[in-house]
């Protein structure tokens, strides 16, 4: 997608400040209106390691009230206690390395290396996190997941499914 000064302002109204880093929209609604962003591995001169954010403000609320709620905690006890959800996320992680090494323009992995960061961002998964056995935010897990699915994003997704089905469940029949 083409960044415009339109898109930009729009993005600017979401966060609420102009976007640093801005490079691509990842993900757009289906009136065309950016859901996730990608951002540049180099922000100001510092690197810059969430390759996407989200910006969708009602998945935001969402996801602010889950987290205000605990569920990073939930989650996290259930990863500590599965072997399958830990390696997911480990491969989640080690995806996301590489993916945001093959969007790194030449440009910015110089620059990086110039300032002395060459290796900053290898060891460094979604949202930054550098212990790939923890989830730290939800919103990075989930912004990533739109783009390419990972296992704290199916989890948010897996957690929706089962309250959608239990709210269809509690609703009346209405009898014709």
């Amino acid at each position: 997608m083409t960044i415009t000064p339109d898109i930009v302002n729009q993005i600017a109204v979401l966060l609420g400040r102009a976007p640093r880093g801005l490079e691509d929209i990842a993900v757009t609604g289906p009136a065309g209106e950016p859901v996730v962003i990608r951002v540049a591995s180099l922000v100001e001169d510092k690197p810059f390691p969430t390759l996407f954010w989200l910006v969708d403000p009602t998945l935001c609320y969402r996801i602010d009230q889950l987290e205000a709620g605990g569920l990073i905690k939930q989650f996290q006890q259930r990863v500590d206690l599965d072997a399958n959800l830990q390696r997911g996320m480990r491969d989640d992680h080690e995806a996301y390395i590489a993916l945001r090494d093959e969007y790194m323009r030449p440009q910015i992995r110089r620059r990086l290396e110039a300032l002395g960061f060459g290796e900053a961002l290898v060891s460094k998964g979604i949202g930054g996190i550098g212990d790939f056995m923890r989830i730290r935010c939800l919103h990075t897990w989930y912004g990533a997941h739109l783009v390419k699915p990972n296992t704290v994003g199916s989890m948010l997704d897996d957690l929706w499914r089962l309250q959608a089905k239990a709210l269809l469940s509690e609703m009346p029949v209405i009898a014709s």
